[in-house]
């Protein structure tokens, strides 16, 4: 398994002092609620793809405070020798609930909520927002990406352009629940079954003293999985030539060549020259893989230009998710208990964005009942139930009153338990388990949602009584 890291102190240190403030003024230890939710989807998508539960899950099963940790906080000379002592006996025991990764979510709804002491769930802030944004950033690029290459395998090349060997490893993770075959990252298959994947680079080929006889070497080798890079030098003088002569050496044996990767150049132009040349010397099985800072836009592109490409190797557009690498997760407080009641919170602000959904929550999802397609999600109050058999009328999160009445329908609620009381009660699948289930969640949101540019919204609508709940604070926070 990958080291084991203490990552307990991995938190903003706002959240410390605001904790020992909760301590010291007496509210250390009141129940409060936390949703975790982001605001609109990354590259101006409809959709986004939830991945990094399961390392969120395993931060919250190993959270203590080591000696050298109490040491360190109280060189601070700031934070009292009785919130040290809690952190020193700290014991997690919130409740969480969470969607399962491999979901496709939207705006504004709750992927995870934590319910707990104050300065517990108000310490997790930070790893909880790591795990699920950066993870949820490249399962969705890598969404992207593979619906572009309309049922070509995307590879995952990017382990050398992440933002770190973290970036790397559970990038080709999310990579890998996001749709891709597998990954160029060896520690990724070892560690969780992202099947591993490559053959040579340039540097094989330069080292011996010719093209053919680099290919040759390979082909001795890898005989029943030899593809062969053909842009060292030149693609369709040498590359292309040489590497046919390989594989009718191969052929001689009773071996099929798997096929060539084209790295450089105007890939559309000489993937269909290639095509020719390998089909002409009879290898029409023979693939051809396109590399090089592709992207789903790229990719689309090159399909309309009628490029000759069975697969993609994609690198560091996807590893980083460079056309906008950053998902925007957030942690809000939306409730608090007092004597056992619940009491809604809300935050304002003049951007209309930015105000919350108050109260304990959990969110739905409507399926239509003849089709199965994705209708809309609902946020209800934690304790309603849906009612399928009858008609169910949602209310637009705007403040306006605007509202649809919908029939025919299934009720499928999102969010799952998957911790009680600290004490872990969820299985992670395995990532395998989470891409097909990915795959048959995404079949069932409508290709407008999917659009790259100007996606058909999906809604995120409410339910009458937390419509009416929030419009009520609004009004006492407004004076209307």
């Amino acid at each position: 398994m990958l080291q084991e890291r203490n990552l307990t102190m991995l938190m903003d240190f706002y959240e410390l002092t605001m904790a020992n403030g909760y301590l010291e003024s007496g509210h250390g230890r009141d129940i409060v609620y936390f949703d975790l939710f982001f605001r609109r989807p990354p590259d101006g998508g409809g959709y986004a793809i939830l991945a990094g539960l399961e390392q969120a899950i395993d931060y919250l099963k190993n959270l203590h405070f080591s000696e050298e940790d109490l040491a360190y906080l109280r060189s601070k000379g700031i934070f009292s020798e009785a919130f040290l002592d809690y952190l020193r006996d700290f014991q997690f025991t919130c409740d969480v609930w969470a969607i399962p990764e491999g979901t496709p979510v939207f705006g504004h709804e709750p992927l995870m909520t934590v319910r707990g002491e104050a300065i517990q769930a108000q310490l997790i802030e930070t790893m909880l927002l790591l795990s699920l944004n950066h993870q949820s950033l490249i399962a969705t690029k890598a969404a992207r990406i593979v619906r572009a290459a309309d049922g070509r395998a995307v590879m995952e090349f990017g382990s050398r352009r992440a933002q770190g060997y973290d970036g790397a490893i559970y990038g080709a993770r999310a990579a890998y629940i996001g749709g891709c075959a597998g990954t160029a990252c060896a520690i990724a298959d070892r560690e969780f079954g992202v099947p591993a994947l490559g053959t040579m680079a340039h540097s094989w080929v330069q080292l011996f003293p010719n093209e053919i006889d680099a290919f040759r070497a390979y082909a001795k080798l890898y005989p029943d999985s030899c593809t062969l890079l053909v842009d060292t030098y030149n693609v369709l003088k040498s590359g292309v030539p040489n590497a046919i002569t390989v594989f009718r050496e191969l052929a001689e044996q009773g071996y099929r060549p798997k096929g060539i990767r084209i790295d450089s150049g105007d890939i559309a132009y000489l993937s269909k020259k290639a095509r020719k040349m390998l089909d002409d010397a009879g290898f029409p099985d023979c693939g051809i893989v396109a590399s090089n800072s592709l992207d789903e836009y790229i990719i689309r592109d090159l399909a309309v230009q009628g490029a000759q490409l069975t697969s993609y190797g994609v690198g560091e557009r996807l590893i980083t998710s460079r056309a906008e690498p950053v998902f925007g997760g957030v942690y809000k407080l939306v409730a608090i208990e007092q004597e056992g009641e619940i009491l809604p919170k809300i935050k304002l602000s003049e951007n209309v964005e930015k105000v919350t959904n108050p109260g304990y929550k959990t969110v739905w999802r409507l399926f239509d009942r003849e089709s199965g397609m994705a209708i809309a999600d609902v946020l209800t109050l934690a304790d309603e139930v849906i009612d399928d058999t009858k008609p169910y009328t949602i209310f637009d999160q705007s403040y306006t009153y605007k509202r649809k009445t919908l029939t025919n329908f299934i009720a499928k609620k999102l969010q799952v338990p998957v911790f009680e009381q600290g004490r872990c009660v969820y299985q992670s699948p395995t990532p395998t388990e989470i891409r097909d289930y990915c795959a048959q969640e995404l079949g069932k949101i409508w290709d407008e949602v999917k659009r790259f540019e100007n996606p058909h919204t999906y809604y995120v609508d409410l339910s009458e009584p937390l419509w009416n709940l929030k419009h009520d604070l609004l009004n006492r926070h407004f004076g209307g």
